[in-house]
């Protein structure tokens, strides 16, 4: 480091947001107050697009949308009396539906519901996840969460072998807020047909978080589910955990969620102040901008020395990522943004990538993040006077040791227990960096061009395969080559995609799709067989 001492540097460059007692150590990144006073015009800007974006100004032009994740936590911030009401009657909504469960008043087919299934993805599964590992407590939650957060038929099964026998004690949430989503539709038909096959009625165990007037919310209406709940087009789905999105299943396992909402709360109001030494969100965007030249040079690598929160890493990839990974600039510029985000938990990282971290490329910078408090029970001295927790803190310290040794850049979070304050506060404080990192390199961080594209891209596949099937179908036992294939299917269809439906196809419907091989795999024949 420059100039200064370590010492020296701890002390000026720790901040500490006293009415939550966490606090961010910026000293090991490299930079000076000099570097900082170069972008000072820069975050002038940035601090003014956050405000005009809390009250309620258009912040996501492409789609012509207000963001509001913010007022999720402070109602009375909203710009609008109606957006207030909504926000306060979904929380009321929220709490009176998990007391009913938990009440028993609102029970399933078995009785008493005693697990919650979720269907969702993105944004609507990973906050949940997160935060019932975090938080939860086989011994204290009210109910058990179980997720479906893909399409994948094996994994759906093997949710589903837990459950046999117990869906009529299962309650099934379901999470899109288009209503459209592929990959929620499908989950929510294996379910249904698991509860069909059980002789149990599905609607009478679900409930939907969705677009108010969606086809999903209509569905849910008509159907008569138990309950619907709102989504809104001001919040997006990575920024949604604040909302019935996060909400409801928290409530549902028993979570403090007021305390979870307040550690937000307070989070933000420590990150509205335009001081950057006294702004940890702001120093944090100002750091990575730094460190990855305002390019995104640098990975962001996320190391908490805690179990329960192993899945940080996984959330915030979603949100650092879909955020920032743009291609165009808010003047239609190509620049290719972005920052890559991956992690996993200390100290299992020090027998995985902390070798390569600390001698390998210097493509990156550590997040760490300290929990004071090691356990709530008694301790246990595994050698004289030192206990489990004292050998975490230990690796903790010295691999951040280890890694300054080597100039390796460095962020130490610390926050003073596991608990629904400091999660909510620890969500609120990346969410608030990764807005402020955006307006310093002017893109748009609430939208997602390149996840709607991939959704077209796989509509696409979806269409070809069903072309593909209507052509063998038309000439059963008639043995197709690939070529055969596309030049009757017409258009530009890559070989290699046609290729790739037909040996999806013969894998999974054999008793219909056939294989004939030939001597290069290239030369396989494919034929409905009747």
């Amino acid at each position: 480091m420059k100039s200064s001492s370590p010492w020296e540097r701890y002390k000026r460059w720790h901040c500490r947001v006293g009415s939550l007692g966490i606090s961010f150590d910026f000293s090991r990144m490299r930079f000076e107050s000099s570097d900082l006073a170069k972008l000072d015009e820069r975050m002038a800007a940035s601090y003014q697009a956050m405000k005009a974006l809390e009250n309620g100004e258009i912040a996501n032009p492409d789609e012509g949308r207000m963001v509001g994740h913010y007022w999720l936590r402070a109602a009375e911030l909203a710009p609008q009396v109606e957006i207030r009401d909504q926000i306060e009657d979904a929380l009321q909504q929220v709490k009176a539906f998990a007391e009913s469960i938990h009440r028993g008043t609102c029970a399933g087919a078995g009785g008493w519901f005693k697990h919650v299934l979720l269907i969702g993805i993105g944004g609507s599964a990973l906050g949940p996840q997160f935060v019932s590992k975090g938080l939860g407590s086989v011994l204290r939650d009210r109910m058990r969460l179980w997720f479906f957060d893909n399409t994948d038929p094996d994994g759906f099964e093997a949710t589903l072998d837990q459950l046999r026998g117990e869906l009529g004690q299962t309650l099934v949430v379901v999470i899109s807020k288009s209503g459209g989503t592929k990959e929620t539709r499908n989950g929510m038909l294996e379910a249904k047909r698991a509860y069909d096959q059980a002789g149990l009625d599905f609607e009478k165990h679900a409930v939907v978080v969705t677009g108010k007037g969606s086809e999903l919310d209509q569905k849910a209406r008509e159907e008569g589910w138990l309950e619907r709940f709102p989504m809104w087009d001001w919040v997006g789905g990575r920024t949604s955990e604040f909302s019935a999105v996060g909400l409801l299943p928290a409530a549902l396992q028993g979570l403090d969620v007021d305390a979870f909402l307040e550690g937000a709360r307070l989070m933000d109001e420590a990150t509205r102040t335009q001081s950057h030494e006294k702004n940890p969100a702001a120093m944090m965007a100002l750091l990575w901008y730094l460190a990855g030249n305002g390019k995104g040079e640098k990975n962001m690598v996320i190391v908490p020395y805690k179990d329960r929160l192993e899945l940080f890493s996984k959330y915030l990839q979603q949100l650092v990522m879909e955020s920032l990974g743009k291609g165009l600039d808010l003047q239609g510029n190509l620049v290719n943004q972005g920052i890559s985000v991956f992690g996993n938990k200390g100290s299992t990282d020090q027998h995985a990538y902390i070798q390569q971290l600390r001698e390998g490329r210097d493509d990156f910078f550590v997040t760490f993040i300290q929990v004071l408090k090691d356990r709530d029970g008694d301790e246990l001295m595994v050698e004289d006077s030192v206990t489990s927790g004292d050998y975490l803190f230990g690796f903790l310290l010295g691999t951040q040791e280890a890694l300054t040794e080597n100039e390796r850049e460095s962020i130490c979070i610390t926050i003073p227990r596991i608990d629904a304050l400091t999660i909510g506060a620890l969500i609120a404080v990346f969410e608030r960096a990764v807005g402020f990192y955006a307006s310093l390199v002017g893109i748009n961080a609430y939208h997602q061009p390149g996840v709607e594209a991939g959704k077209k891209a796989a509509g696409q596949v979806i269409e070809l395969q069903r072309r593909i099937l209507d052509q063998l179908a038309s000439r059963p036992n008639h043995y197709h080559s690939v070529g055969e294939l596309g030049s009757i299917l017409g258009g530009d269809d890559a070989p290699e995609v046609v290729y790739r439906i037909c040996q999806h196809l013969a894998a999974n419907r054999s008793d219909q799709i056939r294989v004939r091989s030939g001597e290069s795999f290239f030369e396989d024949r494919f034929a409905v067989v009747k």
